[in-house]
Formats: C-alpha cells, structure tokens, sequence
C-alpha cells in the first residue's frame, strides 16, 4: 500500500513492524504443543520449562502465502544451525518438524496471511539454575499460527538507542534465541523517544539493525543495508538483496555512519511478518517524500514475485 505523507498530515497511531488486522479467528486458535494440538486456553509449558525459566531456546518465524510456506527450507535449515550452536538435540528430524507445522495449519483450516511462531526449548529442569544438564525432560516444542495480516497505518519513526547488538563472543545477534532483553531494552528506549522501534549501531558505532528488524536506506538509487556482522541476516534481508541484484539495483552491505542515514532518500525495514516496511522518521528527521519509496517500491513488488515463485 503506499501512502503520500507529504506535510504534516501523517496519521498518529501507535504501530510497531508486527501490528497486524484485528481477527477474532485467533481467540480460538489450537496450538502445537509437544506433540498434542490443543485451543489455545489449553496450551501450556511448565515454570520450570528452560525457556520460561532462562530464554534457553531458539525460534523461528514464518509466513504462509496461498497454502505453502515461503522460504521454508531456509527457515528450516536456519533452525537446525541454531540448535547445533546451542547444543540442543531437537529428537525431530526436518520432515517432522514440517509435519509439525503443517499439523498445526491444518488443524486450524489455514491458507493464507497467516505468522506461525516454531519454538524449541532445552526443556523441563528439575531445578530452577541455568545448567544445561538440570534440564530432565524435552526438548519442549510449541508451534504457534495466527491469523496475521499487516496492517500498518504509517510509516515507522525510529530513534538512535544506546543499546548494541553484541559481538559474537557474548550473545552472537545471528542466533534466533529466546532471550531477547537487550532487543526489549533497545525497543523501550525508542518509546520512551517517541518513536515506534529503536535504530541499533553496532560497537564501531556503524548503522546496524532495529531492535526487530533489519534496516536499508536508499541513497542516490543505491541500496546499503549493514555489513551484516552485528545482527540478525534475515532471510528477508537476503531476499531484499538478492531481488536487487535481479533488478540491476545497486546494493552494498558496507559500514555507514548516522550522518550517511539522516541524509537518505528512503529508508525500510525487512522481516518475515511485513516484509519490507517504511520508514519515515529517523531521530526526527524526515525521510524522503511518498512511502514506500520508488526504490522501495520496486524492491517490494519483486519480493513478492519471488515468494510467488519460491510457492
């Protein structure tokens, strides 16, 4: 959808990169939990479950376009990588897990617009310390699908937070964990600023990531998104990426700097639940005109054509 934002007319709302449509679907949707499919009122994990208890688990998100789920043995192979650098032994091979969450889509009569949230624990401990080995049952799934389409009322506003993504040696950002406080932290700092998600720099000081999403500007019809070394290389990231090389669109992953940003044409996060998203508003300062911009336009227009072909 695009929207003109010229002047100061722009609509108000609080809206972050997951606001979705109200849809009374999901107040009885049935979740996957360890092997059972329950209604939600029903599906629940132990306190003493390793990622209630420490954020010990890895995730993933995906979406469903038309009945097939897009990039799905990306996301998969992304999940596996994840729980061999955690050490977790999932007791499911690929195919199963797939079994898994189209069990989940079916028993809820899905097609279409729809998030699904694929969570893995260490499991239930016996007792409540961080030691892997206290971990005596699971590892506990839990697959969550919802009715879920986009429906952001405006672009986003960011704001420049203290917070990093860490190096690789403390919590690596490339790892899909659970525990997700500095995000958290980051995307209070933004509220508290008035923005709606925090713009995170690496510890160079370079533009990386928000706090949910990845982030590309547009300068001179170039596109530049982050080195990827500080954060999160989301498969939407390098699906943006790769739709720009199909289009002869120039793309670089390269440090840049906040004064290089504040002075962009057009700026847009990516993710999985709203693929390429506007943005406006950088540390009150304006970016471009119309949302999505030309460039962003074209870059949206081929990833769909892409998850079109990808089904």
């Amino acid at each position: 959808m695009k929207q003109n934002c010229k002047g100061t007319g722009m609509i108000n709302e609080e809206v972050s990169t997951h606001t979705a449509a109200e849809d009374a679907r999901n107040d009885d949707i049935l979740i996957y939990v360890n092997g059972d499919i329950v209604h939600r009122r029903e599906a629940k994990v132990s306190v003493y479950d390793s990622g209630f208890m420490l954020g010990d688990g890895i995730w993933e998100g995906l979406r469903l376009y038309n009945g097939r789920w897009a990039f799905l043995d990306e996301h998969i192979d992304r999940l596996f990588e994840a729980s061999r650098a955690i050490d977790l032994d999932l007791q499911m091979t690929r195919e199963e897990v797939i079994a898994a969450l189209e069990a989940t889509r079916k028993a809820n009569q899905m097609e279409t617009d729809v998030h699904a949230r694929l969570m893995f624990t260490r499991g239930i401990k016996k007792k409540p310390f961080q030691h892997p080995a206290l971990s005596v049952s699971g590892p506990t799934l839990v697959i969550i699908c919802e009715h879920s389409k986009p429906a952001i009322a405006r672009p986003m506003k960011l704001a420049t937070v203290p917070h990093m993504r860490g190096l690789p040696m403390t919590q690596d950002p490339k790892l899909n964990s659970h525990s997700k406080l500095n995000c958290i932290l980051a995307c209070i700092a933004a509220e508290k600023a008035g923005a709606d998600e925090a713009l995170m720099l690496d510890v160079n000081g370079f533009v990386n990531t928000t706090n949910a999403c990845n982030f590309f500007i547009v300068r001179k019809n170039e596109v530049w998104t982050s080195t990827g070394d500080y954060c999160m290389n989301g498969i939407t990231r390098q699906k943006v990426i790769h739709v720009c090389r199909q289009l002869n669109i120039p793309v670089y992953e390269k440090n840049f700097s906040l004064v290089e940003t504040y002075g962009a044409d057009e700026a847009f996060l990516t993710g999985t639940f709203g693929a390429q998203t506007p943005v406006s508003e950088i540390d009150g300062r304006r970016i471009g005109e119309d949302y999505p911009g030309p460039i962003t336009s074209r870059i949206r227009e081929g990833y769909y054509q892409l998850v079109k072909g990808a089904q």
